[in-house]
């Protein structure tokens, strides 16, 4: 049963003050609990982001015969049941909304002798799996899916699968993870070949697990090499704050004047920090205190004060390392001093929503000047006045929770308030989100 839309105005509320800490990384948050599952032994995870798409994660493990639960004081505790031992799971794997879940667990089943369906909601049913059905397939995988090659799904793993060499066509994370956890249970090594970087959270972690992963660069090209029927032991992974959801506190910090806000514990992982380097480049005020390493993983403090931002042309080999944070960087760019402009943008019109014409629609609702593109927006931004706010009709979330958030954030800079038809797939990624704008503004 769907429950009924949650829709919400959000108003100005004064400047973000104080220390707050956002949700562990979403990505890190679904690899610990999938490698912890695959390991041999008992793995303990603190700082597990607990929103609906890692829970769809956790939930899958478990079919496949791991033992996952949550301790009292939120550690969350994982009994693996070893690479080429996955149970056949007896029910179909519900995704929910988790694109991240369904492509890497795709990858999971792919090598091990066992059948799995997998369903998601409306908007996951609607995104492209034949990226990762086409690769898998060539390891000798079996599919049948729904018209266009989306959800649901069924799949057939191979035993043995085949190694592969496989040249990514699309800069995605998630495809490349999806090759390597089917590697981890093929004879020989699988290769993926990168012609641009992506978040390399997969391979940090899948090392501190004990797989045997080796990259290379060749020919300007990145060539990871992963060799099969691994053995993984458990480890404690410690997960740092997710920069996708610190990406929105820090735009509205550095455009509700008078803000001074610290984030806490963000992870600052190269192949993510790209929207951080974009709104330094617009003139932003943050600082990075305490940097440290946190399983492998750099963390920083981010300090965030209002700034006079100006309008850029976002370089498109960016794109990849801040794909997510488009959303809440045309938010900055609609309050920004001049014109934004970014290109090469094409994977954002098959995220949740389109995210490109989703959020042309909904700023220019809020009263921004937005041009939109086959690839890339064009935003005329108003120079740090506040925008209109939505008086004549509400943003459509179109069930992305970073539509809404974003959209969220635009309200607090605006002068008469942001009307979204439904809040509630912010709790996909970031449940606490609400509370934090509350805590950040009182």
């Amino acid at each position: 049963m769907t429950s009924p839309p949650m829709r919400q105005t959000f108003s100005p509320r004064g400047p973000l003050k104080g220390a707050i800490r956002v949700p562990g990384d979403k990505s890190i948050s679904h690899r610990a609990l999938m490698f912890a599952g695959l390991a041999v032994g008992r793995s303990r995870i603190t700082g597990l982001l607990e929103g609906e798409d890692v829970l769809a994660t956790a939930a899958a493990m478990r079919q496949f015969g791991a033992h996952v639960e949550r301790e009292g004081d939120g550690t969350w505790s994982v009994e693996g049941v070893g690479v080429g031992s996955l149970l056949e799971p007896k029910l179909a794997l519900d995704m929910g909304n988790s694109g991240t879940s369904t492509r890497l667990l795709m990858g999971l089943v792919a090598s091990h002798a066992i059948t799995a369906t997998f369903t998601g909601d409306a908007s996951l049913s609607g995104r492209p799996m034949k990226r990762v059905i086409d690769p898998l397939s060539q390891m000798g995988a079996s599919f049948e899916a729904s018209a266009g090659g989306t959800l649901p799904l069924m799949l057939r793993g191979a035993s043995p699968a085949v190694p592969i060499t496989y040249r990514l066509p699309v800069a995605s994370a998630q495809v490349k993870s999806a090759v390597l956890l089917a590697g981890l249970n093929t004879p020989g090594i699988t290769r993926v070949i990168e012609p641009v970087p992506t978040r390399d959270h997969t391979e940090r972690m899948l090392t501190g697990f004990g797989a045997r992963l080796e990259v290379a660069k060749e020919n300007g090209e990145t060539v990871i090499a992963i060799h099969g029927q691994a053995d993984l032991a458990p480890m404690d992974v410690v997960v740092p704050g997710d920069p996708s959801s610190a990406a929105f506190f820090m735009v509205a910090a550095s455009i509700v004047p008078g803000s001074d806000l610290t984030i806490l514990n963000v992870g600052l992982n190269p192949t993510r920090a790209g929207l951080l380097a974009v709104l330094r480049q617009m003139g932003a005020d943050i600082a990075e205190l305490n940097p440290r390493e946190v399983g492998g993983e750099p963390v920083a403090d981010l300090r965030v004060r209002h700034a006079q931002l100006s309008g850029v042309d976002v370089d498109p080999a960016i794109a990849p390392a801040m794909i997510d944070e488009f959303p809440v960087l045309f938010v900055a760019a609609a309050l920004a001093k001049g014109t934004t402009r970014t290109t090469g943008l094409d994977e954002l019109r098959v995220k949740e929503s389109d995210r490109l014409a989703a959020m042309a629609a909904a700023l220019t609702s809020a009263g921004a000047r937005v041009e939109e593109h086959a690839d890339g927006l064009t935003i005329h931004g108003t120079g740090g006045e506040p925008l209109r706010g939505t008086a004549n009709g509400r943003v459509k979330s179109l069930l992305d929770h970073r539509i809404a958030m974003s959209m969220a954030v635009a309200g607090l800079a605006s002068s008469g308030g942001v009307e979204i038809d439904d809040t509630s797939p912010i709790n996909t990624s970031f449940p606490t989100f609400q509370r934090l704008i509350a805590e950040a503004t009182a």
